[in-house]
């Protein structure tokens, strides 16, 4: 069916848009209490060559004997400060293979993490991704301290809509039900009638018994779910910046190349390049359907370094990205 509607921020006069966010009331964390540790040496050595050896088994596919020795000291400083800490860490696909294979304790999707992270002991999370999934995590352990490496890293889909934008959404459509992307802020969260994943946005979107639903952020994960329900669909003008910049006519050029090579595309791509593809799914879906079918080459239409991950996890298996200029 096709999208009722789109909307986005220039369609609201929305007075909340782009004012400063309250400050937080400042408090001293478990992390700032906790005794400060002597910086250890980050130079290679072969005491970190043979600390890291069972390590570099796992990405050696993927990174170079060269690259390596500038990685390992960190991956051992890493590990060794994980665990004076008591800290877990949950790392994104995307995360590159050093962090995903050699620092996680728990790998996956947005889905998975937020699973994982109800389940884990430590008091202390580490989140390797994006603020929203930082956010995510805190919200299902509200008692814990969740910590973000780098706090520059964003998400250009969860930056396209506010909570205000949510509420302007609800006065223009009264009694239609909203459905929010897990890509999205907690200030949006907590705004919206339920979360849905990209593996299981089809059927929320059919769960809530609506003629109509409200479908945000993402214009193209919105499109690709009108094409698999009956409900009427209502999107925002929301992309991913990334996943928004692959073409048709790219994955066209692969095929002429090898016609043999097998194409698998996130939904959060443009119609067309889905309509191209020979399987579209999660990021979870991505990685078990190259588990399952084991193709000879496949080409993975998302974030370059999932490739990556997928070709340490299977080196049979020529995976790459469709191009490496796009990274999240």
């Amino acid at each position: 069916m096709p999208i009722a509607g789109i909307y986005g921020p220039d369609d609201f006069a929305n007075p909340d848009r782009g004012r400063p966010a309250t400050p937080m009331r400042s408090r001293v964390s478990p992390a700032e209490r906790a005794r400060a540790l002597p910086m250890p040496s980050l130079q290679w050595s072969p005491e970190v060559e043979r600390a890291t050896a069972h390590l570099y088994e796992r990405v050696k596919k993927v990174i170079s004997p060269v690259e390596w020795p500038l990685m390992a000291p960190y991956v051992k400083a890493i590990n060794e400060l994980k665990k004076a800490r008591g800290a877990v860490i949950l790392a994104h696909n995307y995360q590159t293979p050093e962090i995903f294979h050699c620092v996680a304790d728990i790998g996956g999707d947005s889905l998975q993490l937020a699973i994982e992270a109800t389940k884990v002991k430590s008091d202390i999370i580490v989140q390797c991704g994006v603020h929203f999934m930082a956010e995510t995590s805190k919200i299902l352990n509200p008692h814990k301290t969740v910590l973000i490496p780098d706090s520059r890293a964003g998400c250009s889909l969860a930056s396209s809509i506010t909570g205000a934008d949510v509420r302007l959404l609800r006065e223009r459509f009264p009694g239609v039900p909203v459905v929010a992307y897990v890509n999205t802020s907690a200030d949006v969260k907590a705004e919206v009638d339920i979360c849905c994943t990209s593996s299981n946005a089809v059927q929320v979107v059919e769960s809530l018994n609506a003629p109509t639903v409200i479908f945000l952020p993402d214009q193209y994960l919105a499109k690709y779910v009108a094409t698999q329900t009956k409900v009427k669909i209502i999107a925002w003008k929301g992309a991913c910046e990334v996943h928004e910049r692959f073409t048709a006519d790219e994955l066209a050029k692969y095929r002429a190349d090898d016609p043999s090579v097998q194409i698998i595309a996130h939904p959060e791509c443009p119609p067309d390049v889905l309509e191209a593809a020979d399987y579209t799914g999660s990021t979870k879906g991505m990685i078990d359907w190259v588990r399952k079918n084991k193709p000879k080459r496949v080409v993975m239409v998302t974030e370059c370094s999932m490739a990556d991950n997928v070709q340490a996890e299977l080196p049979d298996v020529l995976a790459k990205s469709e191009t490496n200029r796009h990274v999240c």
